[in-house]
C-alpha cells in the first residue's frame, strides 16, 4: 500500500509540473505531498530495516527532488516517460543523460565477482553477530560499518540492474570509498553519489553562490546530518541526541580545512603525501569518527539489538531458501 500510495504521490507530482511553471505555483501543489512522505515510512510498523529503507527512499530523497521539481531543477522533469519519472521519484537512482559524461563507459553496474564478494562478506558478518556480545565494542562497530558499505552498495546496484533491465542508464551510487585520499574525494566521489547529487543542487550551489564554499560545504553537512538524525528516529522511532548532526559537522569542518590546507601546500610547491597514507589517514579518520559520533545512536535503547534480530531473520529466510531449492534441485536430479 505504501508503494502504491507513493508512486500515485509521484504520478501526481508529474502531472502538476508539467501544468504549472517552476517557483510558486509548481511548490504550492506539491507541498500537501511532503507530509505523506514523511509519515509514509511509519506504516513499517513491525521492521526497523523495512522502516528506515523506506524513510531514506521517500522522506529524504524523494522529498529533496520534489523541491528541486518545483524549482526546475533535476533531476526529475516531467517530460520524462513514466516509468522513468517513477524511478527516478521513488529509488536512489540517477537517470544518466544522453551525451552526457561517462555515458560512453559502459555499464556502471558492479561485476559479478564484486557482487558475489559483497555477499559472502554480509554472510560471514551475520554468522559472526552470534557472538556479537563476546566482541569488542570497536569491533562490533567495525563489523556494522563494513556491513553497511556492503550492503548499500550491492543493493543500489540491483535497484539500477533492476532499472537497466527496463531500458534506463543509471549512474553508479559509489566508487570504492575505500581508496579516498580525502575527506573531500570521499564525500564528493565516492561515498553514496546519490545523496551528493541531491545536496550540491538543492542545498552547496545556493549557499555558496551566496555566501561562498566554506559555508556551501558546512551548510551540506549540516543538512545532511539532520537528515540522517532523521533516519534515526525512523529507525528506533525515539528523540535523537544531536550526534549524528555532531558527527556530519566535524566532517564540515575538516573538510573545508583540508581544502584550506591543500592549497597552501601547494602554493609552496610541497609534494603531496603519497596515497597509500593518505588512504589510511582517511579511513582511520572516518572509523574513528564514526565510532565516536555516528554508530552510538545506533546502539542505544535497544535499536541494536532490534536490528541484529531483524537480520538474523533475514539469513534465516535465505538460509531455508536455498536448503528448500538444493532439495528440489537434488530430488529432480535423483528422479
Amino acid at each position: 500500500m505504501v508503494s502504491l500510495a507513493a508512486a500515485a504521490a509521484a504520478l501526481y507530482a508529474r502531472v502538476a509540473s508539467s501544468l504549472l511553471r517552476p517557483g510558486l505555483p509548481r511548490l504550492l501543489a506539491l507541498l500537501p505531498l511532503f507530509p505523506f512522505l514523511a509519515a509514509a515510512p511509519l506504516a513499517f510498523t513491525s521492521s526497523a530495516i523495512a522502516r528506515g529503507t523506506a524513510a531514506f527512499f521517500l522522506a529524504w530523497l524523494c522529498a529533496f527532488k520534489l523541491a528541486l521539481l518545483a524549482a526546475g531543477r533535476g533531476p526529475l522533469d516531467p517530460a520524462l516517460p513514466v516509468l522513468p519519472f517513477l524511478f527516478t521519484a521513488l529509488l536512489p537512482v540517477k537517470l544518466r543523460r544522453a551525451g552526457s559524461a561517462g555515458a560512453s563507459k559502459g555499464s556502471p553496474l558492479p561485476s559479478l565477482c564484486s557482487c558475489a564478494a559483497k555477499v559472502a562478506v554480509i554472510a560471514a558478518i551475520l554468522r559472526v553477530y552470534q557472538y556479537n556480545a563476546r566482541l569488542h565494542l570497536y569491533a562490533r562497530r567495525a563489523l556494522y560499518g563494513v556491513h553497511i558499505y556492503c550492503f548499500l552498495d550491492l543493493f543500489f546496484p540491483c535497484i539500477a540492474m533492476a532499472a537497466g533491465a527496463l531500458g534506463m542508464e543509471t549512474e553508479p551510487q559509489f566508487d570504492r570509498p575505500y581508496l579516498a585520499s580525502s575527506l573531500r574525494d570521499f564525500w564528493g566521489r565516492r561515498w553514496n553519489l546519490m545523496v551528493s547529487a541531491i545536496l550540491r543542487p538543492s542545498v552547496y550551489d545556493p549557499v555558496r553562490a551566496r555566501a561562498g564554499n566554506p559555508a556551501g560545504v558546512l551548510a551540506t553537512f549540516l543538512v545532511s546530518g539532520l537528515m540522517h538524525e532523521g533516519m534515526v528516529y525512523y529507525l528506533s522511532l525515539r528523540r535523537p541526541d544531536g550526534r549524528m548532526t555532531a558527527f556530519f559537522l566535524l566532517h564540515g569542518v575538516c573538510c573545508v580545512a583540508e581544502g584550506w590546507c591543500a592549497r597552501r601546500w601547494a602554493a609552496r610547491g610541497l609534494p603531496s603525501p603519497p596515497r597509500a597514507v593518505a588512504t589510511v589517514l582517511v579511513v582511520v579518520f572516518v572509523a574513528g569518527t564514526s565510532f565516536w559520533l555516528f554508530f552510538p545512536p545506533l546502539c542505544k535503547d535497544g535499536v541494536e539489538e532490534k536490528l541484529l534480530e531483524e537480520w538474523a531473520a533475514v539469513a534465516a529466510f535465505f538460509l531455508d531458501a536455498g536448503r528448500k531449492i538444493s532439495h528440489v534441485v537434488s530430488s529432480r536430479a535423483t528422479n
